[in-house]
């Protein structure tokens, strides 16, 4: 039976639920509920599908992620889209962060298949976001204020049971 994995940074829970604020919001006035599944996060790589009988592989390219390197902190600071007319998405926007640059670098060493390009957000509003509502949507969180900062000490690789579970993780450390 195939799973779905994928290999991301969560924030702390309080930022987690901050960010929940907003995805209500979309969800209310703007008929975009599909976000709320997913717990805030930035993905290093994407959701991929595997036979579950390879989760032991998966496993075994996860731990030799380089993860030797210092905690560093992310900042996020305001909004940002993907103004895609048949797929809008609305998201928290990170500062741009080399360090953030160099755990996706380490991590596509070893889970290099698919096409993939590096953009990192917390996304807030996507799938069922229809056109007209991200363009309304956009008008008032194009200028919204939101910072914040979190530390990033681990990275966390996820299945998909139902709803996304962490069965790994690897602290970053010198």
């Amino acid at each position: 039976m195939k799973k779905m994995y994928f290999i991301a940074i969560y924030p702390p829970q309080e930022i987690i639920e901050e960010i929940k604020f907003f995805k209500r919001d979309l969800a209310i006035h703007y008929a975009s509920s599909r976000a709320l599944k997913n717990e805030a996060h930035i993905t290093l790589f994407p959701p991929f599908s595997r036979e579950s009988e390879l989760e032991g592989d998966i496993h075994t390219a996860f731990q030799k992620i380089n993860t030797e390197m210092t905690p560093f902190e992310i900042e996020l600071d305001g909004f940002g889209s993907f103004p895609n007319p048949k797929n809008p998405v609305i998201f928290v926007q990170p500062d741009n962060n080399p360090h953030l640059t160099e755990l996706y670098y380490r991590v596509k060493q070893h889970f290099n298949f698919g096409n993939y390009s590096f953009n990192p957000h917390m996304t807030i509003g996507y799938r069922d976001l229809t056109w007209d509502n991200y363009l309304k949507a956009w008008e008032k969180y194009k200028t919204m204020q939101y910072k914040t900062k979190f530390l990033v000490d681990k990275i966390l690789l996820l299945r998909h049971d139902g709803q996304w579970v962490s069965i790994a993780e690897k602290k970053l450390e010198n």
